[in-house]
């Protein structure tokens, strides 16, 4: 009812209507005097949370007449504005969130689709929203849904799915179920995974391409073992093999650097047999074996007649032996000077003149050089010639010596146990000690010495187990160790831990192959560690 009193609009309830008859009041009494409820009136255009609530009982909505045109209780008007709160933190939540969500009611019919799920799928939310998934499907604006899926399977569902934007996803479906174990909502949320595809591809790349590395280990392997002294376990000796194998087919001038022994023919061959001259000849001169009066007669040939004692047929010399092929000068630092010239003039125009001859030759023959000395330091002192070494040295390989890598000792031990067995008809085999021997041995000679001390043992040995008594004295193990292979044997206590102690510190040392792991596996530091192993090499 309105009143044009002061506080403008006052309101009385039905329960303050019947308190009044109750007490007495008859329905033709006037409204003053009873008590009221405190209204406010507030105009319909309103923003619902600019209303201070706790100011009234009761809120009246004029129109722009000042006609009400509405009321309710302050206590509702609460609960309507936590719910529209609630609602609005729930949009935000699902706004926000990066995954795609689309959810649906009990009947698969799209009530509510995030901005995400516009991003990920490249559809039009406004588009999809009140129509049912399965016509969204029929109309081949989604390819699958899992929503249908979950609406038959009655439980949480999870596909995989690829949309137009190129971006794959990873979908699961979750129904909710009321009071009856009905499903009144499908949620479903989508996520972008197509990073981590992409990822799982270089991933499968990358096994693929690691798989393709074993096979060519595996292949350089096999390709060395049709090589009676290529054995490589040693992981930097590898490096070099894969150089050698990567540079073959390359037709370029080659320098192997090492000691004497350490197999630099071996790997000249290697290049040779994989390169694109493979079915030519390989040809090897070594340059410091043959008298420098000669060299030039054997590296160009002559002509008959060429010089006193020449032959009267002539001869052709070592590069047109080679020709379509590979030539191998070893020992190119012993090469005369004189001879120098000559040599880098055919590198240079791959031509010859044979020794007594008048017209120039051709050649195609590839040029691997191979030496153990320091040619840079001998073009400094004057005894190489700066431009030959400048030409042959376009690709440098040096092969480390067999003390640097210990690793393939054994290996290479063993090979030739087995060569030659095979070879004398023996059974013979290494023992503990004498593996020991050989580890703790520096090799001086490389694996030439080491292919002979092999071939000694093998014939001399008394028994098929080789032992370090049978290794040359040079070779030996200390005295103290043949203390040790007799445990009845009573020694002095500091004599015998001396012995465990060297042997545990030369073992760790050829296990780890350097000093700070060895001595952090014996459990002491590398000082203590360099300072026993000092103690026992004097």
């Amino acid at each position: 009812m309105e009143n044009n009193n002061a506080n403008g609009i006052e309101i009385i309830t039905k329960n303050d209507l019947m308190n009044a008859l109750l007490n007495g009041f008859s329905l033709d009494s006037t409204v003053d005097g009873h008590q009221r409820l405190h209204v406010e009136k507030v105009h319909e255009k309103i923003n619902i949370d600019d209303i201070e609530i706790h100011k009234s009982d009761y809120f009246v909505c004029i129109n722009e007449e000042f006609k009400p045109v509405g009321s309710i209780k302050s206590k509702e008007l609460a609960h309507i504005i936590a719910l529209q709160k609630l609602s609005f933190q729930l949009e935000s939540i699902i706004e926000s969130s990066y995954d795609g969500i689309y959810i649906t009611d009990g009947n698969a019919k799209t009530i509510k689709i995030n901005k995400a799920y516009e991003r990920i799928t490249g559809l039009n939310r406004y588009d999809m929203i009140g129509k049912y998934m399965q016509d969204l499907v029929d109309d081949q604006v989604l390819s699958e849904s899992v929503t249908l899926l979950v609406l038959k399977r009655r439980k949480v569902t999870t596909i995989s799915q690829e949309f137009k934007t190129g971006k794959k996803a990873l979908v699961t479906g979750n129904p909710i179920f009321d009071k009856k174990n009905q499903i009144t909502m499908v949620v479903t949320n989508v996520r972008d995974v197509t990073e981590l595809a992409d990822l799982r591809t270089e991933l499968n790349k990358n096994r693929e391409l690691a798989l393709k590395y074993y096979s060519t280990i595996e292949e350089l392997k096999l390709q060395m073992a049709k090589s009676e002294h290529l054995v490589v376990e040693d992981e930097n000796n590898m490096r070099v093999l894969e150089l050698a194998q990567r540079i073959a087919r390359v037709d370029t001038t080659v320098l192997i650097l090492g000691e004497t022994g350490v197999g630099k023919e071996e790997i000249a061959k290697l290049i040779h047999r994989n390169s694109l001259r493979k079915d030519g000849p390989f040809v090897k001169i070594n340059c410091g074996a043959i008298p420098a009066n000669l060299i030039e007669s054997e590296l160009f040939g002559y002509e008959k007649g060429a010089f006193t004692g020449a032959s009267n047929e002539g001869k052709i010399g070592l590069f047109e032996v080679a020709e379509g092929g590979t030539l191998l000068l070893d020992e190119i630092g012993e090469l005369p000077f004189s001879m120098q010239v000559k040599l880098l003039r055919v590198l240079q125009e791959q031509e010859i003149k044979r020794i007594g001859g008048t017209k120039s030759i051709r050649v195609d023959v590839r040029i691997l050089a191979a030496t153990n000395k320091d040619l840079e330091q001998m073009v400094y002192e004057g005894s190489f010639r700066g431009d030959l070494f400048y030409r042959l040295n376009v690709v440098p390989i040096t092969i480390l010596p067999l003390r640097d890598r210990k690793k393939d000792i054994l290996p290479l031990a063993f090979l030739f146990i087995d060569q030659f067995n095979k070879k004398y008809n023996m059974n013979k085999s290494l023992t503990y000690s004498a593996n020991s021997c050989l580890l703790n041995y520096e090799w001086p000679g490389n694996v030439r010495e080491l292919k002979n001390i092999i071939e000694r043992v093998v014939v001399t040995a008394k028994s098929d187990e080789i032992t370090d008594d049978d290794m040359p004295d040079k070779i030996q193990c200390k005295s103290n160790d043949k203390v040790m292979m007799e445990p009845n044997q009573i020694v002095p206590l500091k004599q015998a831990l001396n012995h465990v102690e060297e042997r545990m510190i030369n073992r760790a040392f050829n296990e780890y192959g350097n000093v700070r792991d060895a001595a952090k596996a014996l459990g002491i530091d590398a000082s203590t560690f360099v300072r026993k192993r000092q103690k026992y090499e004097d």
